[in-house]
């Protein structure tokens, strides 16, 4: 089975109109990165989101911070993290990918602000391709955006809960 095919549901169209949303983008593998920025787009354009801010990093290693500096610049309801780390010769696409995985999680559990995981971490650029199809195909990234959409309908439907709870 392919990863593709056991994919989460979508939050409902236009559910997140209301939310600002940050996109943190690697430049590194330029090619496979802007196939899963277009899907980020489409998401966020299907889920009503217009609010948005983007940065670039040069590459997946520096995508936490940048991800954690989004959080200190202002309201920011969601985040979106894209980019690619293809295996190559050595260790290093392991440290890379590792390194980003649990750098975007330690921001996510300090700050409280959602990031939905838009990296790729694969053997080759077939699978690279595989993973950032266009319309109505796999796109890591479409999936990231829809992940960090729902998250943060989720907190503030959490927060408004608590909010109730002291009011009473």
């Amino acid at each position: 089975m392919a990863s593709g095919d056991q994919r989460a549901g979508r939050p409902p169209p236009g559910s997140g109109s209301s939310l600002r949303v940050g996109i943190v983008r690697a430049t590194w593998n330029p090619d496979i990165v802007d196939r899963l920025a277009a899907g980020v787009r489409r998401g966020l354009e299907e889920l009503g989101v217009t609010d948005t801010s983007e940065v670039t990093v040069p590459g997946c290693f520096e995508i936490p911070l940048a991800a954690k500096l989004l959080t200190e610049r202002g309201k920011i309801d969601a985040i979106v993290t894209i980019g690619a780390v293809i295996r190559g010769e050595t260790t290093h696409y392991e440290l890379v990918s590792e390194g980003a995985a649990q750098g975007v999680m330690a921001v996510q559990l300090e700050t409280a602000i959602p990031i939905g995981f838009g990296l790729v971490t694969v053997e080759n650029e077939e699978q690279a391709l595989a993973r950032s199809e266009g319309p109505g195909g796999h796109n890591v990234g479409e999936d990231a955006a829809y992940v960090a959409v729902e998250m943060a309908l989720l907190a503030r439907d959490r927060s408004a809960g608590s909010k109730t709870e002291q009011n009473r």
